[in-house]
């Protein structure tokens, strides 16, 4: 007997000690799951349960489950004799770092954690109430897609989660944790939101899966092959971060979460600086080579400016010639966008277009200031880029920053070369303040190849060709090359010892922390395909 058919004497007020017995009962049965094999099952697979999961993302003690006796209603093909508490999904919330963010984890125990009818409503509830409340959203997905049971029920269960996901984007964060299988459309709902998160060898994401592929284009391939965590966060992007255990990925959801503010209306939370403001970065004359063409690692530059050199780099490992990430300067967060010389050179391509202009739309959504740090040849030429639409991709990270109202600040450490200058969160396409160190170099392109094109008359007519060259390739740079040239028209504010780059910087966010701005009143802007 439980709670709901226990009788009461005829007239009488209910026993609520033995409500209360019952209740207690009822809820064991739904913290314990479906049933020991379930869960041995899921250890077999390699994967914690989602009461495990949900404790490793709260504080502890701070997961407040809601709808926990929520049971489906559905008919046929065996279900109304299978009810499980939960339909498969926790719903509630709790607190990270003190602070009150939602979240919904699939059960995979329960129909695989596959969406049903009642499933779908609970996961509407929790994404309502985390936007009612203006509350960070966290999905652990580890589900088998809809219940093909249900049938369109399901489907339209689906559609209901997308069309919150995107009500929702630029309002709260919203993170999907990825720690099993996502098929079909169940993965737009990752694509949706601001950051995807993946466990190597448990997490795969794919359209269509292995027997599809194999049926359709007789390829033979394997899940993690097709849609794995390293696949999504190298080659597709779609991940922007890949970890080997899940007690590492949940660490780093808390830690993304401590840097990021509960809705767009706050500002991210600061924390005590732990770093001196007026401390000199004296390693950054050794770091970056005076030569234009030499290489070297802008993530060192980088680590030496910010707070205690702790950088969170968001697709690490995918379109690695720039580079994406949150940090701290004097406690307080900033979003930073820096070309990196050591992967091809820190050319803009396609796929860096994409990745800094989701991230620079992140960062602004969110009130999070941006710094450019830019060390840039150009755009990569070659037929595969134009005829890829490297016009669109570019476009798009042009659409981004010149959409963006945060305080924005541009560091020129060397080289900026033509259109990839202006997209660089340039000063003519609205950065608040410019500051270039002196081994700037801002020009339609580099020394040699404007000699090659303005002198090519002089050079060929020369008696000495080579020689010719290097005078104009000298002469060039002297006149429209020199470190104060952008300075003298006023698009670089300040030419800056680069061992003060830390205070300057600091000094500045302080000045624009309280910038307000505002775009033209419209629905929505129409940003580049």
């Amino acid at each position: 007997m439980t709670i709901i058919d226990q009788p009461g004497p005829a007239g009488s007020p209910p026993d609520l000690r033995g409500y209360a017995e019952e209740l207690t009962a009822a809820r064991a049965e739904v913290l314990a799951g479906p049933s020991a094999r379930a869960t041995r099952l899921q250890a077999e697979r390699g994967k914690l349960t989602a009461r495990a999961r949900l404790d490793l993302l709260f504080d502890p003690g701070s997961f407040r489950e809601i709808e926990g006796f929520r049971r489906h209603r559905a008919t046929g093909f065996g279900l109304e004799d299978r009810r499980p508490w939960t339909d498969g999904v926790l719903t509630g919330w709790g607190t990270v770092f003190g602070r009150t963010v939602f979240a919904y984890a699939h059960d995979f125990r329960v129909f695989g954690g596959s969406l049903g009818e009642a499933h779908a409503q609970k996961i509407h509830k929790v994404m309502d109430l985390a936007e009612s409340a203006g509350a960070p959203l966290v999905s652990l997905s580890d589900g088998a897609g809809a219940r093909i049971q249900e049938g369109v029920t399901a489907l339209a269960g689906y559609g209901g989660i997308f069309r919150r996901n995107v009500r929702c984007s630029g309002v709260i964060p919203q993170i999907s944790v990825m720690l099993g299988p996502c098929a079909g459309g169940a993965t737009y709902s990752p694509a949706l939101t601001d950051f995807v998160f993946m466990v190597r060898g448990i997490a795969q994401m794919y359209i269509t899966g292995p027997d599809v592929v194999r049926s359709v284009t007789g390829e033979e391939i394997t899940h993690d092959q097709l849609g794995g965590a390293d696949v999504h966060g190298t080659v597709s992007g779609a991940a922007g971060f890949v970890y080997d255990t899940e007690e590492d990925c949940l660490a780093d959801v808390r830690h993304l979460l401590s840097m990021l503010p509960s809705n767009n209306r706050e500002l991210p939370p600061p924390a005590p600086a732990t770093d001196s403001r007026a401390r000199r970065c004296e390693p950054l004359l050794d770091l970056v080579p005076a030569d234009p063409n030499q290489a070297y690692d802008m993530r060192a530059v980088i680590e030496e400016i910010i707070d205690d050199g702790d950088l969170f780099e968001v697709h690490a490992s995918w379109a690695t010639n720039i580079i994406c990430g949150l940090a701290r300067l004097d406690g307080h967060v900033v979003g930073i966008v820096a070309n990196q010389p050591a992967s091809y050179a820190g050319v803009l391509d396609i796929h860096t277009s994409e990745k800094a202009a989701r991230f620079v739309s992140m960062c602004d959504s969110f009130n999070i200031p941006l710094i450019t740090m830019v060390d840039v040849p150009g755009f990569l030429p070659g037929k595969d880029q134009e005829h890829g639409g490297i016009i669109r991709h570019g476009a798009k990270l042009l659409y981004a920053y010149c959409n963006a109202t945060v305080p924005r600040i541009q560091l020129i450490v060397r080289k900026a070369y033509g259109g990839a200058y202006i997209v660089m969160d340039s000063r003519s396409i609205g950065a608040d303040l410019s500051f270039a160190w002196p081994t700037n170099e801002i020009a339609v392109m580099g020394a040699e190849g404007a000699a090659n094109v303005v002198f090519r008359r002089e050079i060929a007519a020369a008696e000495d060709p080579e020689a010719a060259r290097e005078h104009w390739i000298k002469e060039y740079r002297s006149q429209l090359v020199h470190p104060l040239y952008a300075a003298e028209r006023g698009l670089v504010d300040d030419v800056i010892d680069p061992a003060d780059t830390r205070a300057v910087l600091i000094a500045s966010l302080e000045m624009l922390r309280a910038k307000h701005a505002s775009l033209p009143g419209r629905k929505h802007g129409n940003p580049p395909a």
